[in-house]
């Protein structure tokens, strides 16, 4: 599973609008916005969430899963689950 935080923190790395996301999933603008206004796990039909993830991919995106490691080298975010952080925003 994504969640929408998830996807728009990977959107925020690679430096793309919402419509350069749908355009290179082959999915609509409307449907990205949709996924983005999720509260936790994006749902929707699994093919579309599929060419999603598949585009964020192939665009250099690990998404990790929760308590998941990641192998693949690379700078990345994680947002911490423990509720240690310094602070939180509103």
């Amino acid at each position: 599973m994504i969640t929408a935080a998830q996807l728009r923190s990977a959107r925020a790395l690679l430096g793309i609008d919402q419509k350069t996301l749908a355009s290179l999933a082959g999915v609509s603008l409307p449907t990205i916005q949709r996924m983005e206004a999720s509260d936790g796990n994006v749902r929707g039909i699994i093919d579309t969430l599929i060419k999603v993830v598949d585009a964020l991919n192939t665009a250099g995106i690990e998404l990790i899963g929760e308590h998941a490691r990641s192998d693949g080298g690379g700078r990345g975010v994680r947002l911490r689950q423990d509720g240690t952080s310094m602070g939180r925003l509103p």
